[in-house]
């Protein structure tokens, strides 16, 4: 099958014709994440941005030729004009065919939801409670790595925006500015995400150093003993670039540089396959913060992660970006939530385009839900402001979607908003 592509250049239209394949690869579809992965001119320009190492820090939000960004699909359009190419494969691609990566939006998109009529919805709650502390809505911005391909700023442009949103920030440990400087340039909570390190002490230096700064809570992603088969990562020949590090890690080998397994292993420097359900009871021996578990998505798995501590589940694929062909991560969660059993609270992220994706997680059982891909959208095409922009285009179709199922506050959602 072939389908014609037209493609804007500065003197008018051309068109050309590519496989089913490879417009599927163009347009994201086989990612899964936006849906268009590059807008026409993107792809126009696609070999001067192929060329930038790192992103240039963006003055603001960018029009599309039709007018303002108006929701998170455009702004996953026109992303990729502000990142190198390196950049965007690495935060747009999956493993292996990238079915998982799809799903994670399909699976949203075939939920039907349920209006109702008639309802006073003049006034609508959307807060959430979690470990003691109130989220003004139940969206939060993901653990992601190497926020500087994306933007100049890096995580610090992110936690601004975030605050300006009003919603936490979930840092990464493989952050390209360190936990203290992000700590220090926000006044609202943040979490940290914990890739648990070989060297244990170095974990435990890990942890000490995000309760000094003040983190509210430690997220240990439990889903990658090795990473996935990724061969956008290949193809683009991803390794960090110079005067770019892993901040985090600072004092180790693997602060800079490259991530991937040699041709002759699977095993990564980063990563510490020996982890096991002893060492989360380590952490927990740690550290007072609460303790959420990220990358469950079968039951028996939660039920354990109740029993060895844990103060909360987050439901994760990984973004499809490891193991393919693992379920999209709301059809995982009605298992894991049944099992939990409103012991813990759930939380779930993978392929939140839509704040309707919101209403829907949390109909199926979701405490709250995490953004990661989208968020970056934001980031590269206008730092802080961009960020806070696409939070505020999710709260505000979501507030939408209640309004239109008749759902005045967070307590009023359940499994009714599905239509079956």
């Amino acid at each position: 099958m072939v389908i014609p592509l037209a493609i804007e250049k500065s003197a008018g239209i051309c068109t050309m014709e590519i496989s089913r394949r490879e417009w599927l690869r163009s347009t994201g579809v086989w990612a899964g994440g936006a849906t268009l992965a590059a807008n026409a001119a993107n792809v126009a320009n696609a070999a001067n941005a192929a060329n930038a190492a790192t992103p240039a820090a963006a003055g603001g939000l960018v029009a599309s030729e039709s007018g303002v960004l108006a929701d998170v699909l455009d702004y996953a359009r026109a992303a990729p004009g502000h990142m190198s190419k390196m950049g965007w494969e690495y935060i747009s691609g999956g493993a292996a065919d990238e079915l998982s990566l799809r799903w994670n939006r399909e699976s949203y998109d075939r939920l039907r939801l349920r209006p109702r009529v008639l309802v006073d919805v003049s006034q609508l709650d959307t807060r959430v409670t979690l470990f003691g502390r109130e989220h003004a809505c139940p969206i939060l911005l993901a653990p992601t790595a190497y926020h500087k391909l994306s933007y100049a700023e890096g995580e610090i442009a992110t936690v601004r925006g975030a605050a300006a949103a009003g919603v936490t920030m979930v840092v990464s440990t493989s952050a390209t500015v360190s936990l203290e400087e992000v700590a220090q340039a926000t006044t609202k909570p943040l979490w940290f995400q914990l890739y648990v390190q070989p060297d244990r002490e170095f974990t435990r230096a890990l942890i000490r150093r995000a309760e000094t700064a003040g983190y509210q809570a430690l997220v240990v992603t439990v889903d990658s003993p090795v990473l996935g088969a990724r061969y956008r990562e290949t193809r683009s020949g991803f390794t960090l670039p110079p005067g770019m590090e892993r901040a985090n890690l600072r004092g180790l080998k693997t602060a800079t540089g490259g991530h991937r397994a040699t041709e002759n292993t699977i095993y990564s420097a980063l990563l510490d396959p020996r982890l096991t359900w002893k060492e989360i009871a380590w952490i927990r021996s740690l550290t007072n913060l609460p303790l959420l578990l990220k990358g469950i998505l079968d039951g028996e798995d939660a039920v354990r992660a109740v029993e060895v501590g844990a103060a909360g589940v987050i439901v994760s694929n990984h973004g499809g970006r490891n193991l393919d062909t693992l379920p999209a991560t709301v059809d995982a969660l009605p298992e894991v939530v049944s099992k939990v059993a409103g012991r813990v609270p759930v939380l779930v992220d993978g392929g939140i385009r839509r704040g309707t994706d919101v209403l829907k997680a949390i109909a199926l059982g979701a405490t709250a839900t995490l953004i990661g891909r989208a968020y970056l959208y934001g980031l590269a095409v206008g730092g802080a402001e961009g960020v806070a922009r696409v939070v505020n285009i999710l709260r505000r179709e979501f507030e939408m979607a209640m309004a239109l199922t008749g759902r005045s506050s967070i307590k009023a959602i359940d499994a009714s908003v599905i239509w079956k």
